[in-house]
């Protein structure tokens, strides 16, 4: 009960003041409409009077919608539970004239004027709309806002006014050129440069008719570099092996320098760990160039040939690489479908695939919330797992690649089944007066059934979230090893701030509440040096023969190394 007022206390804190105000307003309003009600109800211009008034929080509203939504069409779900309040009264309009009607309705329109208040109080939300500014003065309310509520600003060291200084000119030259595309990219940059995968930019233009310097050519092959430190080209194209370049091929120059000089050249495309940016760094570089790149590679003799390769409209290399290489198969809908899926996948060897910690049910997401517990997933779980043993399974693998994210208490409650210790979790927090400050916290409880268990939990660069704290909370068990090729995302903070920008042609979100871990310092997030405070346990090993199950058989080589693994364990 105490985590579950702790939690109400803290949202509702977190609600600017100003909304606060706009839903007292109204709330007052309708309880002045319900109480002055009885003593109009004798002489019909009283009603009609009475019905005038019933409109006042619709008129409220449409004041609020132009100062605070306007331009920003999105942020209207976050203020709807306080336009429903608005709405309530038009009840109260239609029975006035009826006192039977009116005693009937008029408490349970309290009770869900009360209900929406509390709802929009507590929505871990924060919008804040410029949309009605230039691209410069937007630009600069955007910095102040996220200098004033970005929750990582002095754990990353980040200094706001310094990157406004830096990108500025950047987005003088699209406002002068009227170029939507480039302010964009401006917005971009600046926000790759907080290296937080919970800081995401949404642009709205017209792409046929703006080129946006994130666009990148495609020249009919990727790259990707082996432990061996080699770079060697995957995803080819038919008319890229005509020249001579097969899957496998050594690439040893691109554009005439060497590769490695060449990838220092790759923009920062904000990845939090440096460790995974440097694993993915060689697709990116795939991508740099004009209308030509010149490549140079050992030819099946071991001789340096040089080819030039033309740009194709054809753009789909580097999407084909990265999903290859983070196993990233299907549409999202399909991979929440399969989400706590389980399988056998040999005689002894169970499989569990965790895509997302949520059910998609507001409510029962906002009971996890709350209580901090999720009994609903620890007996789901253990029904899986216990239909997995009856199959057979002594050893299991936990599929965290591609983890979107959700209520970390859902993966916590695998864990209890895991492990028979207790042990702190998470918490949540915010930054006052220059200390981080514990509000809530989340515990896993073990009860030990699968405690015995040999687990491997697969991770990835995409593992975010949510999902990163799971992998982390599973590394800590002593029957779990967390393995991977490359680090787990590197975000852990809980996103709900967001600024439209100018015309609404750029809109970020970005993290407004902390999740501290158990020395009170924010968890999951790399500090300034980009070093992986999560890292895996054992690095999967990714040689010649890893690259082409990977790239060019389309194998899940992970799956097999972990199952492997275990068999060998």
């Amino acid at each position: 009960m105490k985590r579950a007022w702790d939690m109400f206390w803290f949202l509702l804190t977190q609600t600017p003041p100003v909304h606060l105000i706009w839903c007292g307003v109204l709330l007052a309003i309708l309880l002045f409409l319900i109480l002055i009600r009885r003593r109009w109800s004798v002489f019909e211009e009283d009603i009609r009077r009475y019905k005038r008034l019933c409109l006042l929080p619709l008129l409220l509203t449409t004041v609020h919608y132009v100062i605070f939504v306007a331009g920003a069409s999105d942020f209207l779900r976050d203020y709807t539970p306080l336009y429903l309040i608005a709405l309530l009264p038009l009840v109260l309009l239609l029975c006035a004239g009826y006192d039977k009607g009116f005693r009937i309705f008029a408490p349970i329109i309290g009770v869900m004027a009360v209900v929406f208040a509390l709802r929009f109080c507590t929505m871990e939300t924060n919008p804040h709309n410029f949309t009605r500014q230039s691209y410069t003065r937007s630009f600069h309310s955007f910095v102040q806002e996220m200098d004033r509520s970005y929750v990582l600003k002095e754990w990353k060291e980040i200094d706001f006014q310094a990157l406004e200084t830096k990108y500025m000119p950047l987005v003088e030259a699209a406002e002068q050129a009227k170029d939507p595309a480039a302010f964009a990219d401006a917005v971009t940059m600046f926000c790759n440069e907080l290296h937080d995968g919970h800081v995401s930019v949404r642009f709205d233009y017209d792409e046929t008719a703006y080129h946006s310097a994130f666009q990148v050519p495609d020249y009919g092959l990727a790259m990707i570099r082996l432990d061996s430190g080699e770079v060697i080209a995957v995803c080819t194209e038919p008319e890229v092996n005509r020249l001579g370049i097969e899957d496998g091929t050594v690439i040893t120059r691109w554009n005439g320098k060497p590769v490695p000089e060449a990838a220092e050249d790759v923009p920062d495309y904000g990845i939090p760990v440096k460790a995974n940016a440097d694993r993915l760094v060689w697709i990116d570089l795939s991508a740099t160039g004009g209308d030509t790149a010149e490549v140079t590679f050992l030819d099946k003799a071991g001789t340096e040939q040089t080819v030039s390769l033309s740009a194709r409209e054809d753009e789909h290399t580097l999407g084909e690489a990265c999903d290859a290489f983070s196993h990233s198969t299907g549409s999202m809908r399909e991979l929440l479908s399969e989400n706590y899926s389980t399988k056998m996948l040999d005689e002894k060897c169970g499989y569990l695939l965790l895509a997302t910690e949520t059910t998609m049910n507001p409510l029962r997401d906002s009971l996890t919330t709350y209580t901090g517990s999720c009994p609903w997933a620890k007996k789901m779980f253990r029904e899986k797992l216990r239909s997995l043993k009856a199959a057979g399974m002594e050893y299991l693998v936990i599929d965290l690649r591609n983890n979107m994210g959700g209520f970390g208490e859902v993966g916590y409650a695998l864990c209890e089944l895991l492990t028979d210790e207790d042990f702190y979790a998470s918490g949540t927090g915010c930054r006052r007066n220059g200390s981080y400050i514990r509000i809530s916290e989340s515990r896993i409880c073990g009860d030990g059934e699968f405690a015995d268990l040999p687990v491997v939990a697969l991770t990835n660069y995409n593992c975010i979230s949510a999902g990163d704290s799971t992998a982390l909370c599973l590394s800590r068990l002593p029957n779990v090893t967390l393995a991977g090729i490359t680090d787990p995302n590197g975000s852990g903070q809980m996103t709900g701030g967001c600024c439209a920008l100018s015309g609404a042609v750029v809109s970020v979100n970005y993290p407004i509440i902390l999740t501290l871990n158990e020395q009170g310092e924010p968890d999951i997030d790399p500090r300034a040096d980009r070093i992986s405070r999560n890292p895996v346990e054992v690095r999967i090993p990714f040689d010649y023969d890893a690259a082409m199950q990977m790239f060019h058989d389309k194998e899940d080589y992970e799956l097999a190394w972990a199952v492997a693994y275990l068999e060998g364990k």
